[in-house]
């Protein structure tokens, strides 16, 4: 079986793909603009986390630091006082 290199340009990765999954590739290339992007909607759906997971971790951080601040462990400071900080930080 043959085989074909594809470079990622987000994380400058080179993988190796086989001849079919090349002609693949090629196909979905070379279909309209909507068509693509259907399935790359479609594809993104198969690797990124669903809204449930995300507002599921979001609940669990939430929660996490709510106790944080109920048990004395983290003081909460104003938004005020958090840009003043970060400013600082970077020299702003």
């Amino acid at each position: 079986m043959a085989i074909a290199t594809c470079v990622s340009i987000k994380d400058m990765a080179t993988i190796t793909i086989d001849t079919e999954t090349a002609k693949i590739l090629d196909t979905a290339i070379s279909l309209p603009v909507e068509m693509r992007l259907a399935i790359i909607d479609r594809l993104l759906e198969t690797v990124q986390p669903k809204q449930d997971e995300i507002a599921e971790i979001w609940l669990k951080v939430a929660e996490r630091r709510s106790e944080e601040i109920r048990s004395g462990l983290v003081t909460p400071i104003s938004g005020e006082v958090f840009l003043e900080n970060a400013r600082k930080k970077l020299g702003l």
